[in-house]
């Protein structure tokens, strides 16, 4: 696969759905010990709605545009802090798609970094504050490196790219004290854990990577 077509695009959105459909147990427990535990329901019913609104979208013609007014929805379908900053993520990612009708694999570092900025506005956070915000920042970082040194990089080599990044971003977090929310009351219980919310940017990135891997 060496383009993304406007009509790819829910399909893709639908591994993410999978996992973290998959996930959902594991995410609620993570948060009930540091927050409200309602993390992995919330992901899994926000971006399980997503590809729906998606194909609804495809007739735009436009996949940046179909890509913002998707999460839109998706925010009003899951109206919570972390259902807010996913989708603000995605709208981030959208407004710098405007116009495309395909993408190509260097563009998906363009969504990790789009997406992360759509995380750091929304959410006011910083790197360090032990949030989602560090792992898809190092996702992006990793990603971007790639597609700056390869051009010939694949879909599934940026994905892989991201991925890792995120996953070092996740592991990182162990050492962060959180600052905001619920997690912050209880900060003494987070040294040694990752971060939940991290974790869902990486299961977010897992999942698109996992379509690019069964299509080539």
């Amino acid at each position: 696969m060496d383009k993304l077509k406007i009509e790819d695009v829910p399909e893709a959105f639908e591994y993410v759905a999978r996992l973290f459909a998959e996930k959902k147990d594991e995410l609620c427990e993570m948060d009930a010990a540091m927050g409200d535990g309602d993390l992995g329901l919330t992901m899994s019913k926000g971006y399980g709605a997503l590809p729906g609104f998606l194909r609804d979208l495809t007739g735009e013609g436009d996949i940046g545009k179909m890509m913002f007014k998707g999460a839109m929805k998706m925010q009003n379908t899951v109206p919570s802090t972390m259902g807010t900053l996913m989708s603000s993520g995605v709208m981030e990612a959208g407004k710098a798609f405007k116009g495309k009708t395909e993408l190509l694999p260097a563009d998906m570092a363009t969504y990790a970094v789009k997406f992360a900025e759509g995380i750091k506005k929304r959410g006011k956070c910083e790197l360090g504050d032990r949030t989602i915000l560090d792992s898809v920042d190092a996702a992006a970082k990793k990603a971007t490196a790639l597609v700056e040194s390869d051009s010939s990089a694949s879909f599934r080599d940026v994905m892989n790219a991201a991925v890792e990044g995120a996953e070092e971003g996740c592991e990182a977090t162990k050492e962060m004290l959180p600052k905001f929310g619920k997690a912050a009351v209880h900060s003494a219980k987070a040294k040694g854990v990752i971060d939940q919310g991290a974790l869902a940017g990486k299961y977010m990135l897992e999942g698109l990577r996992n379509y690019f891997a069964e299509q080539q």
